[in-house]
């Protein structure tokens, strides 16, 4: 799993590290380390900056979603996480990231009422809680760098990065 260069700047060495280890993750393993982190972080997660995020651009993933069964969300959920390409992993990945953040958010708001829950007797593995006691270790603005990353990272997208400057060695025309 890369990280997305264009924010990359803003991770710190132990931020991306920790991203890297999150890329070594099942799908499951991926989504319960959202779960948690979203349990630990609290209140103190808010969805995106009303400016910045726009929830009329993800209807499917936060309308039709609602309408799934459990096991179908679930579904969609790994799909998401595993970046397959399916009809609600292309609309996740059509996404700004803010608006990612925005859809985890309404998703993990509303978990183990109109969104499945983490099974009770989930026992997370060994590299989930690891990773989780790292992330808390962060102050609260990297977790935030980590957990964009990570929203980041998921979806289906074909739409390929233009090369910068430097990649090319061309200056844009006018």
């Amino acid at each position: 799993m890369a990280l997305d260069e264009t924010n990359a700047e803003v991770l710190t060495q132990q931020t991306r590290t920790l991203f890297e280890s999150y890329g070594k993750l099942s799908g499951d393993e991926k989504l319960a380390l959202l779960y948690y982190l979203y349990e630990a972080m609290g209140e103190s997660i808010t969805p995106a900056a009303p400016t910045a995020a726009d929830p009329n651009l993800a209807p499917v993933l936060l309308g039709d979603f609602y309408n799934l069964s459990h096991d179908d969300q679930l579904a969609v959920m790994r799909q998401i996480a595993n970046g397959e390409d399916s009809e609600y992993s292309r609309a996740y990945g059509a996404l700004t990231p803010n608006n990612q953040l925005m859809v985890w958010f309404a998703w993990a708001q509303a978990m183990g009422r109109s969104v499945v829950d983490l099974p009770g007797d989930y026992q997370p593995a060994q590299g989930v809680t690891e990773l989780l006691d790292q992330l808390k270790g962060l102050d609260f603005q990297e977790q935030i760098s980590v957990l964009r990353e990570v929203a980041a990272s998921m979806g289906y997208s074909n739409v390929q990065p233009i090369p910068s400057q430097a990649e090319t060695g061309k200056t844009a025309s006018l």
